[in-house]
């Protein structure tokens, strides 16, 4: 399966193409198991929720919506030396409550901000930066596309994982803002003027009321319980559609076509990989790999501390050449039972799994948001990489405090969901 994606061949057919011939040189199942597993990989019914969160991400950045909450975000933060880099970290936060997906936000906030960093002398390379270290809160805060993965493969509660999200998203959002804060000021960037005033403010506030219940909308869904992860989801697309055409009248046949388009792509690729996924599910099963992995760490005495250290270096590595989503749905399942075995909260387990995931978005070689940014910055890879390292490291320090500290993670799933 590396072997293959090393050669550029795409994620889906070189795991499809790998589990086949596993099976085939066992020679003792049917290939009719190939297709019921494969079916198997997408019939929970919580896969639903994902095509309807990207819809709404999508849906915001095609009617104008999400312009909308930049221009909010930079009426508050808009005149500090690091302004704009302060306006992606808002429009980050607020975006990762709405879609969940990091390359979904990155794509749709750099594609704004870009032109109007470079019209304000920010260095290219800088820019970008930014805004891709920022879109990897998206999938920490709730909704949560890989934190859906992580309920759907192991039966973890995703109101759960989603509450455990908040606080170590947050912390990532501190850690870049000051950082931003630092170098903003070391290399002199001017504070640009924002005109305020109390009706300007209620002229922002008029428009982009009603776009600020979106996040709230999912999470009282997600605390209360009364719909369930997919309910919520479609309510949050029914909202955006009905605030898009009757209240800012931005929503018309061309843009709603082009939200559904890439909806339509994005997912057909994603359900590609669950479905192949459900034949390696099988053979982790059959040949016992947990049980494997256990009778290993308990061989070698590790420890719970030495434990997540190793699954912090292996699912950054794994976030360096896959994409988030076959690791999961792969190696989560293996690694869980051990986890609880050592005493490990499963919601922490998961909370730092999809974080160690999302830094691999950003770091190379895979990088899918590095790559966006290039697009939308027009620059190369390594004029990128040079500026990004100080954002990854920021990241990687959230990551170990929430690692060895997890009451980051359980405190707020612990409060809410005390039953």
């Amino acid at each position: 399966m590396f072997s293959l994606i090393a050669f550029g061949v795409a994620i889906w057919i070189s795991m499809g193409f790998s589990g086949i011939v596993y099976i085939l040189l066992r020679g003792d199942v049917s290939l009719r198991l190939i297709a019921s597993q494969m079916v198997a990989g997408v019939s929970p019914d919580t896969l639903l929720a994902i095509p309807f969160f990207i819809m709404v991400g999508n849906l915001m950045g095609e009617s104008g919506i999400t312009k909308k909450l930049l221009k909010f975000a930079n009426f508050f933060v808009g005149k500090y030396r690091a302004g704009l880099a302060y306006v992606s970290i808002v429009v980050s936060v607020f975006l990762a409550g709405v879609s969940g997906s990091a390359v979904s936000d990155a794509s749709t906030t750099s594609a704004v901000l870009q032109p109007i960093m470079d019209e304000r002398g920010y260095d290219k390379a800088y820019g970008a930066s930014i805004n891709a270290s920022s879109a990897c809160v998206g999938p920490i805060i709730p909704p949560s596309i890989p934190m859906v993965n992580v309920g759907v493969i192991s039966g973890i509660s995703i109101g759960k994982m989603f509450m455990g999200g908040y606080i170590p998203g947050l912390l990532m959002a501190l850690g870049l803002w000051i950082l931003c804060t630092i170098q903003a000021k070391k290399r002199n960037y001017p504070a640009v003027k924002v005109e305020k005033s109390w009706k300007i403010f209620g002229q922002l506030l008029k428009e982009t009321w009603l776009a600020l219940l979106t996040p709230i909308i999912i999470i009282v869904g997600v605390i209360t319980g009364f719909v369930t992860i997919t309910e919520v989801a479609v309510l949050a697309n029914i909202y955006v559609i009905l605030i898009s055409i009757f209240v800012y009248k931005s929503m018309t046949i061309k843009p709603f076509i082009k939200a559904m388009k890439n909806t339509a792509v994005f997912v057909c690729s994603l359900m590609m990989i669950f479905a192949v996924v459900g034949i390696f599910q099988y053979i982790v099963s059959s040949e016992q790999l947990g049980d494997q992995l256990l009778r290993l760490v308990q061989n070698m005495h590790m420890s719970k501390i030495t434990f997540l250290l190793f699954c912090t270096v292996f699912f950054l590595l794994m976030g360096c050449v896959l994409d988030a989503v076959p690791v999961i749905l792969i190696f989560f399942p293996v690694l869980l039972p051990i986890a609880t075995t050592l005493g490990i909260d499963p919601v922490h387990f998961g909370v730092i799994t999809v974080l160690n995931l999302m830094i691999g978005l950003i770091t190379p070689p895979v990088g899918a948001i590095l790559f966006v940014e290039t697009k939308v910055a027009k620059i190369d890879i390594n004029t990128l990489l040079k500026e990004i390292w100080p954002h990854i490291a920021v990241l990687y320090g959230v990551l170990l405090l929430i690692t060895f500290v997890p009451e980051f993670v359980t405190f707020l799933p612990n409060l809410v969901f005390k039953g």
